[in-house]
Order: C-alpha cells, then structure tokens, then sequence
C-alpha cells in the first residue's frame, strides 16, 4: 500500500520543471497554513478565559507586522508569476527541429498521422530524445491532450488548431488521456504513448512498408478535389499560387483597404472551409467553400502538402 506514487513518473524534459514549480506553490501554501494554524492555537490557548495574561494595553495596529504581511506575499506572487510565465513559454513554443504530428480528436478516439504517412489510433509512437510537435484539432467537441508523465495537457477545439510539444526522456509506455468531457463515452477516450529508441522507432515507421508521406497524401487531395485545377500552372480560373506561400504574410481585402495575414495552418483551413472570408487582394470571391466535403484528417494532410511546397518558387 506504500507503493502509491504522489506523481506519475517524470518522462520528459518538462516533467521536472513543472513538478518543481507545483512542489514550491504546495510549499508555499503548506507554510502559511501551518502558520495561521500554530498561531490560531497558540493565541487563543494563551488569551483564553481565565488565563493570567496583560490585558490591559491591547495593541491596535503594528505598521512592522503589516508591512512584512504585504511585502512578503507579493514578492513570493512576483517569484511564482515569473517562474509560471517562463515556464508556459517553454511548454509551448516548439524548438525548430521539432518533428510535427498531426492529432484530431473525435468521440471518442484520438487519430494521429506522423509526417511519413503512417498512422494509428488511440496511440502514438514517438523516439526518445526527439522533441515532437502535435499539431491538434477536433472533429466534433471540445477534447483535452492529456499525457500524465509529461505533464502537458492541452484543450483540442473544434474549427482551430492548437499545439504543445515535447521531448520523452525514457523508454516505455505512457497513459493517454482526454481531459475534458466530451460525451456518453469520455470515460474510454483513453491511449498509449509509446517512448521507443530512435532505430526501433524508425523499424516501426518502415514495419507496414513505404508508402506515400502525409504531404503526398495531401497532393492526391489537392487534386481530387480539383483545387489544382485554379492554384497550379493550369489554372483554368485566376487564382493565388501556392508555392512559397506557407509563412509568409499574404495581402487580404477589406473593403476598399488591404490588410496582410501570415499563411499559417488556420489561414489555410479557413480559406478551405470560408473562402470568402478573407480574400486575396486582387482576386474575386470565386472559390466554393469545401465545409462538410473534407474531413480534419485530411484538411491536416492538405495543409502538410502546401507546407511540403512553401521553398518553391512560383513559375508563371
């Protein structure tokens, strides 16, 4: 029975940063509970009824006891609110070489994609020592990214993107939970993380065989659904090019001004699904929106491919 661990196991680089700072706020908290409490029993043991104690000048006010009361608690809020504040900056902003995984939360199951092309189900297979990326979305409600051991846990929203990275400092398998209710059956919205060294992570990428990456998968989409037809050399309408674009910041119309957006994920999911919402300056308002035709998982893959096109040049 005294085997029950006080935290889940530390398994990525942020788990001990995190516990620290969680360890200092229960610290902080346990000392001046004691405190109130050893001086709540200690007065009133020592003023109570019938005890031979000076009564006669009691003191009003203490400007020494109020000043320390004041300053004390609002350096040690300073000194938490600092350290928070950094510390969420870390969670969340990716280093550069992070790899990026695609999640979409659905009732109830979690499906992932990594960049090669493979995906699973209700588990996600990562190398140790690698900082990965997910990049998340919801197909229908609010869901949450919960892995325990690596203390990271993020809300996955329906119609935008959000994220949170990190890098698995062992060997092993890790619960995976959703931690937001999101129906009948959140109970078992649950999965695995599997922490795998590098050459048995990448035995377990090849194991079904080589098969298109996600981005090439996002071609095949790009052109079944005909977006090829208007935003490649073909075009048959006039249409903004899609090579070079991902990151970069693209004039928008808005009404008789022009404003600039970056090309990032959500701009290219909405210019999918709510075309008319932000228009290129110069172009009319002809694309249909695609809202109910294309599914998250393949909106991720699409949004892969235009990513994989971001060096190139556009050739007209």
């Amino acid at each position: 029975m005294w085997d029950f661990p006080l935290f889940p196991e530390q398994a990525s680089s942020n788990a001990q940063k995190v516990d620290a700072l969680m360890l200092f706020e229960v610290g902080i908290l346990l000392f001046f509970t004691i405190l109130i409490c050893v001086l709540i029993l200690v007065f009133s043991l020592r003023f109570r009824r019938g005890a031979r104690v000076d009564r006669s000048h009691p003191p009003t006010h203490g400007k020494a006891m109020e000043t320390v009361w004041i300053v004390v608690p609002l350096l040690l809020s300073i000194v938490m609110f600092v350290w928070a504040t950094r510390l969420f900056y870390e969670l969340y902003e990716a280093p550069p070489d992070a790899a990026e995984i695609s999640v979409v939360g659905k009732q109830w199951m979690w499906y992932l994609q990594h960049p090669q092309g493979r995906a699973e189900t209700n588990e996600l297979h990562v190398p140790l020592g690698q900082a990965v990326k997910l990049n998340m979305t919801s197909q229908d409600v609010i869901h949450s990214f919960f892995i325990p051991a690596f203390r990271i846990k993020q809300d996955v929203l329906p119609g935008r993107y959000t994220s949170l990275w990190f890098r698995p400092t062992k060997v092993g398998v890790y619960d995976l939970f959703c931690a937001e209710y999101c129906g009948t059956n959140h109970s078992i919205m649950i999965g695995k993380v599997h922490v795998m060294e590098p050459a048995d992570y990448e035995q377990w990428l090849a194991a079904k065989g080589v098969g298109p990456s996600q981005a090439e998968e996002g071609e095949q989409l790009f052109v079944q659904h005909h977006c090829a037809g208007c935003h490649r050399g073909s075009q048959t309408v006039s249409a903004p090019r899609l090579e070079g674009i991902y990151g970069k910041p693209v004039p928008i119309q808005k009404g008789k001004d022009v404003g600039f957006v970056t090309a990032d994920d959500r701009y290219i999911r909405d210019s999918i699904l709510m075309p008319k919402s932000e228009v290129v300056a110069g172009y009319e308002p002809l694309m249909p929106s695609y809202k109910d035709q294309i599914s998250e998982p393949d909106l991720l893959k699409i949004i892969a491919y235009i990513k994989s096109i971001a060096t190139r040049e556009t050739s007209q």
